[in-house]
């Protein structure tokens, strides 16, 4: 199905993590033009299915449609996410309403100030302090003899309260202030370090220093205000003036009155809010002509259908060469490779990056060989004739990592590679070890 959300939204992490734990197909609708927010979620038809007009919004392809997070993330779990039992069940569910009530109210007291989306208010924020304290305290006894909330393995409580406390880590959580919360700390960093959690968060940071409010941030943040009139008319002239302007400036305290009191079109909390009111970034790829080859239909035959009878002769019947072009990438510095997990790791993190390029691209890359005699090459396919990722400021953390060559699509060697690649089976006869891991960035 597909997930309806805006960047960056913590809540919707929670269904996306769930999804890469479950195996779930799940297509992520943040940015034009699949997803507009503040527009795409005012429209008729989206309100038809969600009538809060809210997100994170799921529809699944049979039609089916749920709004809030965890009721998303809890269809979008498996059973060993959700709990085996009816006690392990509830527990869960305990965590993750403990979740809800318990952590977001005070950590967005303390950390939407520091974001610039709410105004400072000492006293709520020195109480939310507290309460955060005391929430890390009641973490720290739980976790003191337990790698994960309930059971032995990563389940839905899990999720729900790592996602929930991922600003607070980020932005306010400051070494001396954790100090005193070991285990939640542990749990925390190995929550997000495991593969499903950093596919979809990419590495999180914990702070060094604990942010403060910054007034100017917050200025910037709020819409403009017309300047107001300046007051150097003649007193005669300033007084007849207001005489005369009585009755139209009753008009206009009416008219303003009538407006504050409209009821919005939709509401938003504050963090959609600021988010929403972020530029829109221009397409990368909006200066090419538009291609025959849909990306997404080979995609949906990749993923869904047999690759070597069904998705590769797909592919090859409806490439456009003139309009799309293949790639190899190998990483430069094998030397630095280690353990197979990190290295796994390394891919994903780098698909995670470059997730604003998925609707004009598409990857196969491949871990050969086992720890400390590794390496990491892949197939690439772009829109257009050049890199992509010099293309956004954004998709170029990586890429200087491998060496890239432009294949020909019309060669033998391109159509073994790209059938062994996509595959993840053959001879591999370039590489010199053996198959490891593949990962798919589509």
């Amino acid at each position: 199905g597909t997930l309806y959300t805006y960047p960056e939204n913590w809540r919707a992490f929670k269904a996306q993590i769930a999804a890469q734990y479950s195996g779930a197909r799940l297509k992520v609708a943040s940015s034009a033009p699949a997803f507009t927010f503040g527009q795409t979620n005012r429209t008729p038809a989206f309100l038809n299915n969600f009538p809060l007009g809210k997100v994170p919004a799921f529809q699944g392809d049979d039609g089916f449609c749920l709004f809030e997070s965890n009721a998303i993330a809890h269809y979008l779990s498996n059973e060993a996410l959700r709990g085996s039992s009816p006690q392990t069940q509830s527990q869960v569910l305990q965590w993750v309403s403990f979740a809800d009530a318990e952590i977001i109210p005070p950590a967005s007291t303390w950390v939407f100030p520091t974001l610039g989306i709410m105004q400072f208010n000492k006293q709520a924020t020195e109480q939310a302090k507290e309460e955060v304290k005391k929430v890390l305290s009641v973490l720290n006894h739980h976790l003191n003899t337990r790698t994960f909330l309930v059971g032995e393995r990563v389940s839905l409580a899990d999720i729900s309260v790592a996602c929930s406390m991922i600003w607070l880590f980020k932005q306010v959580l400051e070494p001396s202030f954790r100090q005193p919360f070991p285990n939640v700390t542990r749990w925390f960093q190995t929550c997000v370090n495991q593969p499903q959690f950093k596919t979809v968060l990419g590495e999180v940071k914990l702070c060094d220093k604990m942010a403060q409010f910054d007034p100017k941030k917050l200025s910037d943040m709020q819409p403009k205000k017309d300047t107001p009139p300046k007051k150097d008319t003649p007193p005669k002239k300033e007084k007849a003036g207001k005489e005369a302007g009585k009755p139209q400036e009753k008009k206009d305290k009416k008219k303003k009155e009538e407006k504050e009191a409209a009821p919005a079109e939709e509401e938003m909390d504050e963090c959609e809010a600021a988010l929403a009111s972020e530029p829109k970034t221009k397409d990368p790829f909006a200066h090419l002509p538009k291609s025959a080859f849909v990306m997404d239909e080979f995609k949906r035959k990749y993923s869904n259908e047999d690759t070597l009878t069904v998705a590769v002769p797909h592919f090859w019947e409806h490439f456009d060469k003139e309009g799309y072009s293949i790639w190899y990438g190998e990483y430069k510095f094998p030397e630095e490779l280690t353990m197979t997990f990190m290295s796994c790791n390394l891919i994903m993190g780098m698909f995670q990056r470059l997730d604003k390029l998925r609707k004009n691209g598409f990857a196969s890359v491949i871990l050969f060989g086992g720890n400390n005699d590794s390496s990491i090459s892949g197939i690439w396919i772009f829109r257009g004739q050049d890199l992509a990722f010099t293309l956004s400021d954004d998709w170029q953390i990586d890429y200087e990592s491998y060496a890239w060559r432009k294949l020909d699509p019309d060669s033998d060697e391109t159509k073994t590679m790209v059938k062994e690649y996509f595959a993840w089976e053959g001879e591999f006869k370039h590489v010199g070890k053996p198959f490891s891991q593949g990962k798919c960035f589509k």
